[in-house]
């Protein structure tokens, strides 16, 4: 089997990581697409990786990336990268396993990635930082009334950001909701921290019914993600403290694992 990876910054590090400690990742090569003049960074991290293939290739040709037919590709690399080569790669065939899944917030690329993967590739939405989705899921069968989602970071984690325009950030006291609105507008305006608001959205009650509230706290070290469904079936509160990555601290350590998981399953039904 090849693997692809698009991204190779601190969630593929970690994930690669765990697969290889796994010893069932039986991958015969690992494809790196690397921004051109950081090749040498992508080589670094796939050679801590050693044990997890062969041989290992990395460029910045995306067409070359595309012809070495990668069995299946991961996709950490942000919402533009996942923009500019996922449908392609669903096109050729190819499966896709997506960690910014706050992209499809923008219609466009949510078309273009569900017509490809119907006649092409798989589309594998990574659950990320949050679980439960398997209840939300039923829920929405016997019919959702509500579902809300609450993100609760220490203000460093919005540095960068829009909240940064929105609220002094820099000697916050005490906890500031900076927004409040639909989940299509919080992952579009923060790409980096509402990927949760979209995986939550696509799995529930869509884009516009998922109401989320985005808060900057300086009393927690925790990325918290906080969810309340309500349905005919069943009635949820959730609530999940995400480690935060000491690279980035927008990112919860979660999600590297979780996207690890993903490839696992992968490799189980694709056994020869």
């Amino acid at each position: 089997m090849k693997l692809g990876i698009i991204g190779y910054g601190t969630i593929a590090s970690l994930a690669l990581k765990t697969l290889a400690r796994t010893n069932s990742a039986p991958f015969g090569s690992i494809i790196c697409l690397a921004r051109e003049g950081r090749e040498a960074h992508a080589q670094t991290l796939l050679a801590s990786c050693a044990d997890l293939a062969s041989t290992t290739v990395v460029t910045s040709d995306f067409a070359k990336f595309k012809s070495l037919a990668p069995d299946l590709v991961i996709e950490a690399a942000g919402h533009q990268a996942l923009g500019a080569y996922g449908p392609s790669l669903l096109t050729a065939g190819i499966d896709l396993i997506v960690t910014s899944v706050g992209a499809l917030s923008h219609e466009a690329l949510e078309r273009d990635l569900t017509a490809a993967s119907a006649t092409g590739g798989r589309l594998i939405l990574c659950s990320g930082a949050v679980g439960g989705l398997d209840i939300l899921q039923a829920a929405k069968l016997s019919g959702l009334t509500s579902v809300t989602y609450v993100s609760r970071k220490a203000p460093k984690a919005w540095q960068g950001t829009k909240a940064q325009d929105l609220v002094a950030l820099d000697g916050l006291k005490h906890e500031v909701c900076f927004y409040e609105g639909t989940a299509r507008d919080a992952a579009r305006d923060f790409p980096q921290n509402a990927n949760v608001a979209a995986t939550l959205a696509l799995n529930g009650a869509g884009f516009e019914e998922t109401r989320v509230r985005l808060i900057a706290d300086p009393a927690t070290q925790a990325n918290v993600h906080e969810v309340a469904i309500v349905s005919a079936c069943v009635n949820v509160t959730m609530k999940i403290e995400g480690i935060p990555s000491p690279d980035n601290p927008k990112t919860s350590l979660t999600t590297a694992y979780s996207l690890a998981c993903d490839v696992l399953r992968w490799i189980t039904t694709h056994k020869r």
